[in-house]
């Protein structure tokens, strides 16, 4: 699928709790959430009306050996709060 102009793409690395900054975390450690997987993205993206459209076989550039997916969103707002509220939703989700 090309990219679209008006979404973001959110990386399950941006907000996993075991990547440092430097390796693709997004958000703050006290925020992020261990082992986030494609479907949790997706279910809290909904939860948050910014349609996510996933594509699993996609890799994230910085480790391109390992194939993670994506989630594309809307683009409302900032990409580190869109980011900060899904991981929100995820941590609600897991209790």
């Amino acid at each position: 699928m090309l990219r679209d102009r008006d979404k973001y793409v959110i990386w399950p690395a941006y907000i996993d709790k075991a990547n440092s900054r430097s390796s693709g975390r997004i958000i703050s450690k006290k925020l992020s959430i261990a082992s986030p997987g494609l479907k949790e993205i997706e279910a809290a993206a909904k939860e948050l009306g910014i349609n996510p459209v996933v594509e699993p076989d996609k890799a994230y550039p910085k480790s391109w050996w390992e194939v993670s997916g994506r989630v594309l969103v809307d683009k409302k707002g900032a990409k580190s709060e869109i980011a900060r509220q899904i991981s929100r939703k995820i941590r609600q989700k897991r209790g």
